[in-house]
């Protein structure tokens, strides 16, 4: 794939000026579309843009085919539509969303504090109290079930079914979390740098150090035989091809540079990872052999950042992996869309 484009693709990026901070990219009804730090959403399509927040800011948001779904520091939880359309689907009061999950079938979860609320598509909202704060949520691909994590451990919930969720037990403060395609693996970002995880169906631990700063940002390959993360000056990407996932193997590294990567997305289709950094660069990589193409060119080496710093904060492909849109914590942001391939001769 990589071999057949020139070593720099930034001829192909749209330069887009969002105005604020990037805090979600997606691909709503196949429109290119970032939640924006201001409460507004940019449709960049059309240059559109919806104040979803009337007098709040997003604080996070999480995006898939059909929707965003963004928490406001006004207790909000508000979907916006690939059309536009604005739904409240739920009111904490002023209490600040800490984590979102989105499911394929239009079901929600959110938390606040120790409170966890996941609501069906159809508006049905039931509700979980957690051992302490819930800072991470996922939907396991089978069944209505939800991880959510929080200290010394995730707590896996039924919203449907009477009684206490299933506790995977780790001491320590437990952040974010991803769960493999299949959902046979639980992992989490945890406070000292460092990731945990869990083989669901027997609880099995895993540990997967060596980062110098937080993982914030998790992607699964297509296949969901390697998980690419964020919190290193490289790509770290640990191999889940077997039963024990990556307990016991080592990880790739790809994308090595001078500064932290903040943000990783996988190709939906190929093992290509696209690469975001702490310093406003963008790459992508082939995993197999980690050659790279530039994407956006940020701050020179050894360059003093400026006062708001260009952090890639948002980083998304469309369905097809055709189009990449990425978003800066500086009011930047870019489409990348990726030329067709030319006929070998």
């Amino acid at each position: 794939m990589m071999d057949d484009y020139d070593d720099s693709l930034t001829p192909h990026v749209q330069v887009l000026a969002t105005g604020s901070d990037a805090v979600v990219a997606g691909f709503p009804g196949e429109r290119p579309t970032l939640a924006l730090g201001d409460g507004t959403i940019l449709f960049a399509d059309t240059g559109e843009r919806v104040r979803a927040f009337e007098d709040a800011n997003i604080l996070l948001a999480r995006a898939d085919a059909k929707r965003i779904v963004a928490g406001g520091d006004d207790g909000k939880v508000i979907e916006i539509a690939s059309e536009g359309k604005t739904t409240l689907l739920g009111d904490e009061d002023g209490k600040w969303i800490d984590a979102i999950a989105l499911r394929d079938d239009g079901a929600t979860a959110w938390s606040a504090g120790k409170t966890v609320r996941a609501r069906e598509a159809k508006g049905a909202v039931k509700t979980f109290t957690a051992p302490s704060s819930a800072r991470g949520l996922g939907f396991l691909p089978k069944g209505y079930r939800l991880a959510v994590s929080h200290y010394n451990g995730v707590s896996l919930w039924f919203p449907n079914i009477e009684g206490e969720p299933d506790l995977l037990k780790w001491q320590g403060s437990h952040l974010d979390l991803t769960l493999s395609p299949d959902g046979n693996f639980c992992i989490t970002a945890m406070q000292e740098n460092a990731l945990h995880g869990w083989r669901i169906a027997d609880k099995k631990d895993m540990r997967m150090t060596g980062y110098p700063g937080k993982t914030r940002s998790f992607s699964f390959s297509h296949d969901g035989q390697w998980l690419a993360t964020s919190g290193a000056d490289a790509c770290v990407v640990w191999p889940f091809q077997s039963k024990d996932g990556p307990m016991g193997k080592p990880p790739r590294e790809c994308g090595v540079r001078p500064v932290k990567v903040s943000q990783v997305a996988f190709h939906p289709r190929a093992l290509v990872l696209a690469v975001g950094y702490e310093d406003g660069w963008v790459l992508m990589v082939r995993l197999d052999d980690g050659a790279e193409l530039l994407v956006r060119k940020g701050l020179a080496e050894g360059e003093t950042p400026p006062r708001d710093k260009p952090i890639v904060s948002a980083l998304s492909w469309d369905k097809n992996g055709r189009r990449l849109l990425f978003g800066l914590q500086n009011g930047e942001a870019g489409l990348l869309t990726l030329p067709p391939v030319p006929p070998r001769r």
